[in-house]
């Protein structure tokens, strides 16, 4: 198997539902996702897949999607007042976890025709999420 990963910079806020630490408060982190995707060939080029691939499709998502942005449970009770606001949220069906996160882009990048495996997110300089493929 052949494997490839990219690292993608961002900057996100969130705060987490049912949580009794600090994590409860809405705050930012300078996250860093790295999206790892196997092949069992390469393509003609040698390749799994072009790095400026992975960097035009998932980069780009994440710079206009999460880059910046609030990332909340949809059901959280801030959402309004930040809509009214105007400030930019990214609203999910789950607690905004870096575990959830991960896999949000995992899926986002399978969305995307990409053999992703593995997206593991770095929420501070020493705690990280990852999200992986099912073992089929």
């Amino acid at each position: 198997m052949f494997q490839v990963s990219r690292e993608i910079d961002f900057c996100y806020g969130h705060r987490l539902l049912d949580y009794s630490g600090k994590c409860r408060h809405l705050h930012g982190h300078n996250g860093k996702a790295i999206i790892t995707l196997e092949a069992s060939q390469l393509d003609p080029r040698g390749m799994v897949l072009d790095f400026s691939d992975i960097k035009r499709v998932v980069s780009c998502w994440i710079d206009d999607s999460l880059d910046h942005r609030m990332i909340l449970h949809r059901k959280d009770p801030v959402v309004p007042l930040l809509e009214e606001m105007g400030e930019p949220l990214y609203l999910i069906d789950t607690n905004p976890t870096a575990e959830n996160i991960a896999k949000l882009i995992y899926e986002y990048t399978a969305s995307q025709g990409f053999p992703v495996v593995e997206v593991k997110l770095w929420e501070t300089p020493h705690c990280f999420a990852i999200y992986r493929r099912e073992d089929e």
